[in-house]
C-alpha cells in the first residue's frame, strides 16, 4: 500500500512539473534562473561587504580603547601604535565603505584617529576626552 502512493506521489510531481514545463518556454525560466542567481549573489556580496566594515570598525574600537588604556599607565610609545593600527583598520573600512557605494561616514573619525596618532608620536600629550570623543563616533556607526 505504501508503495502504490509512493508511486502515485512520484506520478503525481512528474505530471505536475511536465505540465509547468509545457506552460512556461525554457528561455523563460533561464530568464528567471538567471534573475534569482543575479539576486542571491547581490544580496551576499552586501552581506560580506557590510560584515567587512562591522569588523573594521569593531577592530578600530578595540584599538582605541587599548590606547586609552595605554594612556592611563602613561605609556605613549604603545598609545600611539595602538592608534596607528586603529588608523589603519579604519582606512580599510573607509575603502570598504567606497566599494559598497556607500557616503563616506568613516572618513571623519579616520582623519581624527591620525591626528592624535601624530601628536603623540611627536612626544605630546593627548586629552582623554578625544579618545572617548572618537569612541563615541566609532559607536554610532556600529549602531
Amino acid at each position: 500500500m505504501v508503495k502504490l502512493i509512493g508511486w502515485m506521489v512520484l506520478l503525481g510531481a512528474v505530471f505536475a512539473a511536465g505540465y509547468y514545463a509545457g506552460q512556461h518556454p525554457v528561455h523563460e525560466l533561464r530568464k528567471t534562473l538567471a534573475d534569482l542567481t543575479r539576486n542571491v549573489r547581490d544580496s551576499t556580496l552586501g552581506l560580506e561587504r557590510n560584515m567587512r566594515l562591522r569588523q573594521g570598525l569593531v577592530d578600530a574600537k578595540a584599538e582605541v580603547i587599548q590606547a586609552k588604556s595605554e594612556l592611563l599607565d602613561k605609556n605613549f610609545g604603545h598609545a600611539a601604535a595602538s592608534l596607528g593600527r586603529a588608523a589603519e583598520h579604519l582606512e580599510k573600512t573607509e575603502n570598504a565603505e567606497r566599494d559598497g557605494g556607500k557616503a563616506p561616514k568613516v572618513s571623519p573619525i579616520a582623519e581624527k584617529v591620525r591626528d592624535l596618532h601624530l601628536t603623540l608620536t611627536k612626544g605630546k600629550s593627548v586629552p582623554k576626552g578625544k579618545l572617548d570623543e572618537i569612541q563615541k563616533d566609532v559607536d554610532a556607526l556600529l549602531k
